[in-house]
C-alpha cells in the first residue's frame, strides 16, 4: 500500500520542472526573427513587452498583432525503453497598441496582451514514465497597461503594469489496481487529473539610451510573477477499495515565473545594416521548492513539498536586419540558451536542457503604414543524459522545436 500511495506524492513534484522550456520569447516576431533580440534597437510596438522605455520613441500610435506556432517533440531513450512525445502544437499571440499620446509628445501610452508562457508534452499513455507524468500544459497571458516619457532626445523611461492570467493541466498514471493485478483484463492503471486557473501580479520597467542616430541602448528588468492558483482540482480514478485514500479534493499552490534583467545595444554601421546584442539574466534560483497543499487530508494524500534547486541563467543573444529597399528587410539571429535545470532534477514532464537557437525572417512593406513580418525559429537541445532522483528516474533526452510565426502592424 505504502509504494503505491507514494504515486500521488511524485505526481505533484512534477509541476516545478517547466524550466525554460515553458518560458517563450515570441513577444515580437521581428524581434524573434533577429535571436530574441529587442532591448535596445526600438522597431515597433512589441517594445512595450522588451523595453517599455522605447514606447515614447515611436512616431505615431501603432497597433500590432502576431502568432506563432510551436511544434515540439522530444525524444527519451533507457536501457529499458524508447518514447517520443506526441505532436501537439502551441499557438501563442501577441497584441499591442500605443505611441505618443499626440504628434510630437513627450509622453506616451499602450496597453499589451501578450503570451508569457505557453507549451507542454504529452507522452504515450502507456510509456514507461506514465507514473511520473503522462501530459502536462502551462498557460500564461499578460496584460501590460504602460506608460513612457522621453526626458530627452538621448533618454527616455517607461514602465508598465503587469497582470497575467493562466492555466496549469496536468495528468499521471497511479500504479494502482484491483482484484486482477496490473495487467489484469478488467483493471488498467488508476490515474490523477491536476487542473488549476492562475493570476499574479508583476512589473515591467525600461530605460532607453539614444547616443546617436546609429547607436541605441536599453536596460530593463522584468519583475518576478508568482502565479497562485487556489482551489484548483485533484481528481483521481482508483479501485473502489482505494477511493477513500485518493478523494477528489481541491488544492492551493504558486508557480512563479521568473525575474529577467536585460541590457540591449543595437548599432547601425551603414544604412542598410543594423546589428543587436543582448544579454537576458534570468533569476530561475526562484524555483527552489514547490508547495502544494490540498483541502482534503487521508494517510496517502499530504501536502507536498518538492525540492528543487535551479539556477539562474544569462543568455547571450544577437540578431541582424539587413534593408534591401523601403518595401523589403531582411533579418537572422541566434542565441545559446542555458538550461537552470540541475542534474538530479531533471523530469520527463519536461526534460530540459541547454538549446541551441537559429532564427531568420522578412519584412514587407506594401504600404507606406501598414507592415508585414514572417519568421521562424529553430530549437534543439543538447543530448542530455539525466537523472531525477526525486522519481527515481533516469534516461537520455532529446527536444526539437520548429516555430514560424507572422505579424501585422499599422501606424495611424
Amino acid at each position: 500500500m505504502k509504494k503505491h500511495l507514494l504515486a500521488a506524492v511524485i505526481l505533484l513534484s512534477a509541476i516545478t520542472t517547466f524550466g525554460a522550456g515553458y518560458q517563450i520569447n515570441m513577444q515580437g516576431i521581428r524581434q524573434l526573427a533577429m535571436g530574441g533580440t529587442g532591448t535596445g534597437w526600438v522597431w515597433d510596438a512589441a517594445t512595450i513587452y522588451y523595453n517599455p522605455g522605447g514606447l515614447a520613441r515611436l512616431k505615431s500610435i501603432q497597433g500590432y498583432a502576431s502568432m506563432g506556432l510551436i511544434m515540439p517533440s522530444t525524444a527519451f531513450g533507457n536501457q529499458m525503453s524508447s518514447a517520443t512525445t506526441q505532436r501537439q502544437t502551441f499557438t501563442p499571440f501577441n497584441f499591442y497598441v500605443g505611441g505618443p499620446i499626440m504628434q510630437d509628445s513627450k509622453f506616451a501610452l499602450g496597453l499589451g496582451v501578450y503570451t508569457m508562457a505557453g507549451i507542454g508534452l504529452k507522452w504515450d499513455d502507456q510509456w514507461i514514465g506514465r507514473y511520473i507524468i503522462q501530459s502536462i500544459s502551462l498557460k500564461a497571458v499578460g496584460i501590460q497597461p504602460t506608460f513612457s516619457y522621453r526626458c530627452s532626445d538621448f533618454i527616455s523611461v517607461g514602465a508598465g503594469f503587469v497582470y497575467a492570467v493562466g492555466t496549469l493541466d496536468m495528468r499521471q498514471s497511479l500504479p494502482v489496481h484491483g482484484q486482477y493485478g496490473p495487467g489484469g483484463s478488467t483493471d488498467d492503471d488508476g490515474s490523477a487529473h491536476l487542473h488549476g486557473n492562475a493570476n499574479g501580479v508583476g512589473f515591467n520597467l525600461g530605460i532607453h539610451l539614444k547616443p546617436t542616430d546609429n547607436l541605441q541602448i536599453g536596460l530593463t528588468y522584468r519583475s518576478q510573477v508568482n502565479m497562485s492558483i487556489s482551489g484548483g482540482s485533484a481528481a483521481f480514478s482508483v479501485p473502489a477499495s482505494l477511493s477513500t485514500q485518493f478523494p477528489n479534493t481541491t488544492f492551493d499552490s504558486q508557480l512563479p515565473l521568473p525575474q529577467v534583467a536585460s541590457v540591449g545595444i543595437g548599432f547601425r554601421p551603414s544604412d542598410r545594416l543594423t546589428l543587436q546584442l543582448d544579454l537576458n539574466y534570468t533569476g530561475w534560483n526562484s524555483f527552489d521548492s514547490l508547495r502544494i497543499n490540498f483541502t482534503d487530508h487521508t494517510s496517502g494524500l499530504q501536502n507536498n513539498h518538492a525540492p528543487r534547486h535551479y539556477r539562474n541563467t544569462l543568455t547571450p543573444r544577437i540578431g541582424a536586419n539587413y534593408k534591401v529597399s523601403k518595401v523589403i528587410s531582411f533579418m537572422a539571429g541566434g542565441c545559446y540558451d542555458p538550461t537552470p535545470v540541475t542534474n538530479g532534477y531533471v523530469s520527463p514532464d519536461l526534460p530540459d536542457a541547454d538549446r541551441v537557437v537559429l532564427t531568420c525572417g522578412i519584412t514587407i512593406r506594401p504600404l507606406p503604414r501598414f507592415t508585414i513580418i514572417a519568421a521562424f525559429e529553430g530549437t534543439t537541445s543538447v543530448k542530455r543524459n539525466a537523472t531525477y532522483t526525486y522519481g527515481g528516474f533516469d534516461g537520455t533526452y532529446k527536444t526539437e522545436a520548429a516555430t514560424p510565426a507572422l505579424a501585422l502592424y499599422y501606424n495611424f
